[in-house]
């Protein structure tokens, strides 16, 4: 065998293994990529707060992370904080934005496929679940407390009023909840565009189930903020049950 001969041959085998390398690297990087997928799109999923209308239970720029599994099958409970696509006028038309290079366009497009990029967050709302499909919720009573089935409901451990203010909402409402619908408000009671704003639509300010994305249970940014979201079920103990 020749000089030439024989290092041909003791470089293939080094190039089949580099291949196989390479090809067992993209299995599993597709293997994760997929898993990441199913993960966001039935379990759990990451979301960013862009407005102050939560405060302070979430900050602006917080991260929270969302449960869309369990409410699959236990369904929601009043006090839950909860995300939703936009029912429809809620909110703004997005402006314009420059055009992205099409190389950061499709890293942004990988990222929020596998649910590592919030960048479709801005496309959702997160609110306070104040009443479940039947409810009838009135605002307010003599001490200025919003009530649910007739029975009152005390806020004032997480609603983000003025200094001197104990009243939970200055807009009144009667309404009674659509069977395939929640009512849902905001901790900074006075600064949040909920349920309230938006009586006027076609939707009445219900937002319907199938726009809910899952309940948000964990803030994970910063760091100084991680700890799990209270849904405050003490408040809403005394609501008796629709028939």
């Amino acid at each position: 065998m020749t000089a030439h001969a024989a290092e041909s041959a003791e470089r293939s085998p080094r190039r089949r293994g580099a291949l196989a390398f390479l090809r067992d690297v993209l299995v599993i990087i597709v293997i994760a990529a997929l898993v990441s997928f199913v993960v966001k799109s039935f379990v759990v999923r990451s979301f960013y707060i862009p407005s102050g209308s939560m405060e302070r239970t979430l900050l602006i720029n917080d991260r929270i992370l969302v449960d869309e599994l369990s409410p699959r099958w236990a369904g929601y409970d009043r006090g839950d904080v909860v995300v939703f696509k936009d029912p429809g006028g809620w909110l703004p038309p997005a402006p314009q934005t420059p055009a992205r290079p099409p190389l950061v366009e499709a890293a942004d497009w990988v990222l929020t496929f596998v649910g590592l990029s919030t960048s479709d967050a801005q496309d959702h709302l997160v609110k306070r679940l104040i009443g479940l499909p039947g409810d009838h919720i009135v605002c307010c009573n003599a001490l200025g407390q919003v009530t649910v089935n007739g029975s009152p409901i005390d806020e004032l451990s997480y609603l983000n009023l003025p200094e001197g203010d104990t009243a939970a909402s200055n807009a009144e409402f009667d309404v009674t909840v659509p069977d395939d619908a929640i009512w849902v408000m905001g901790d900074n009671r006075d600064r949040s565009q909920d349920s309230r704003a938006h009586q006027e639509l076609p939707g009445g300010g219900f937002v319907p189930l199938d726009a809910v994305v899952g309940r948000a249970f964990l803030t994970t940014w910063p760091f100084d903020r991680f700890g799990l979201i209270d849904t405050h079920d003490e408040v809403f103990r005394s609501v008796p049950e629709t028939e």
